[in-house]
Order: structure tokens, then C-alpha cells, then sequence
């Protein structure tokens, strides 16, 4: 056999097809994992999904950077507004649209509940959604 003996590519997605595996490549832009102590920021990632009985699984491959935690949203926070409500503004405007349905949808709640728990959550989608199920 091809290949050190694995299985026929064809044959594994079918196979996958058989028990209800989905699996979808996805076209992300950039992967940021957030630990306590430190950030890996994946670039240019190969990212896999995969739908397992509507329980859905992620794969990241790829090389990451290493930064410290909190060191990207600080870039953003150095913009800076003078007013409280001009920064609460810059929020929303920080959290796209996309995101906003997202949850709303996965949630099963309106847009400015999802707004708010993404707000709340730093932007963070699988924490907002959590807040909301």
C-alpha cells in the first residue's frame, strides 16, 4: 500500500459519511488560543472542522507564535477614547456582525443578548455562547 500503509483518503471519507462525520475545512485568517499564561497565535493555520453527531470538534495545525497573555487586546485598548461612552462604542464596533449572529443563532437568543455576552466574554465567541446555553 501507498503511503506507510494508511487507509485510501476516498474510502475514510466515505467511511466517515456512513456514521454521520462531517468534516469541513475551514478558510481561517488567524487561530488565537488564550491560556493564563500566554497566547499562541496561529496564522496561517489549517483548521478542520468536524461534526460528530452534532457535537463539533476543531483542528488547528500549524505553527504558532508565542506571545504574552493580554498583549493583543492591549493593542487595540491603546487606541483609546476620551469618553467612557465613546469607548463603549468602540466596543461594539470591535465585535463584527458575523460574530453577533453567530451566537445569537447558536444560542438561540436575540442579537443584543448575543451583543452583550460577547461583550461581556472579550470577544470571545465559544465563552459567550456558553454564557447564554
Amino acid at each position: 500500500m501507498f503511503g506507510g500503509g494508511g487507509m485510501n483518503p476516498r474510502k475514510m471519507k466515505q467511511m466517515m459519511e456512513q456514521m454521520g462525520i462531517d468534516v469541513t475545512e475551514l478558510d481561517a485568517e488567524e487561530v488565537v488560543i488564550r491560556t493564563a499564561d500566554e497566547e499562541l497565535v496561529f496564522s496561517d493555520a489549517q483548521v478542520t472542522r468536524m461534526d460528530a453527531q452534532g457535537q463539533e470538534t476543531y483542528q488547528v495545525v500549524g505553527e504558532p507564535e508565542h506571545r504574552e497573555p493580554g498583549s493583543a487586546a492591549g493593542a487595540v485598548e491603546a487606541g483609546g477614547a476620551d469618553t467612557d461612552a465613546a469607548a463603549s462604542d468602540d466596543t461594539a464596533d470591535a465585535i463584527p456582525e458575523d460574530d453577533v449572529e453567530l451566537v445569537a443563532t447558536r444560542a438561540g437568543v436575540g442579537k443584543s443578548e448575543a451583543r452583550a455576552a460577547l461583550e461581556a466574554a472579550d470577544g470571545d465567541l465559544a465563552a459567550a455562547i456558553a454564557s447564554l446555553e
